[in-house]
C-alpha cells in the first residue's frame, strides 16, 4: 500500500512538472491561427523522454560519487551561490559536464522540435 502511494504522489509530481511545462503554452495558443504541433509532440512524449534523462542521471550521479555528492551538498545552500558552485565544479570538471550535457540532449532536442522555450525553474515556461 505505501509502495503504491508512493507511486502515485511520484506520478503526480511528474504530471505537475509536465503541467507546468506546458501549461503556459497551452494556454496562450490560439486554435484558429497557431499551427497544429508537429508529431511526437504530446505531453505523453515529453513525459517519456524526460523519465528516460532522469534514468540515466540517476545511473550516471551513482557511478560518479564525487558529482553526486556535490549535487547533494548544494542542497541547503543560499540559492545566489549555487550558479556559481556549479560553474566552478564544471568548469575544473569538464567530461562530467559534457557527459551530463550529452544525457539532457533528448530533452533539448525536444523542446527546440516542438517549439518550447527553456524553462524558467522559477516562474514556469519561457519563450
Amino acid at each position: 500500500m505505501l509502495l503504491t502511494l508512493r507511486r502515485l504522489a511520484g506520478a503526480g509530481a511528474l504530471a505537475l512538472g509536465v503541467t507546468a511545462l506546458l501549461g503556459g503554452a497551452v494556454a496562450a495558443a490560439d486554435p484558429a491561427t497557431d499551427p497544429p504541433r508537429p508529431p511526437h509532440c504530446s505531453a505523453a512524449d515529453l513525459a517519456g523522454i524526460a523519465s528516460g534523462v532522469a534514468a540515466a542521471t540517476s545511473a550516471y550521479l551513482f557511478t560518479h560519487p564525487e558529482l553526486n555528492g556535490f549535487f547533494t551538498d548544494l542542497h541547503g545552500q543560499p540559492h545566489e551561490e549555487v550558479p556559481d558552485a556549479t560553474r566552478a565544479y564544471f568548469d575544473a570538471h569538464p567530461q562530467e559536464h559534457a557527459e551530463l550535457r550529452g544525457i539532457r540532449q533528448p530533452l533539448v532536442d525536444f523542446r527546440n522540435r516542438c517549439g518550447y522555450g527553456e524553462p524558467n525553474l522559477l516562474g514556469g515556461q519561457q519563450s
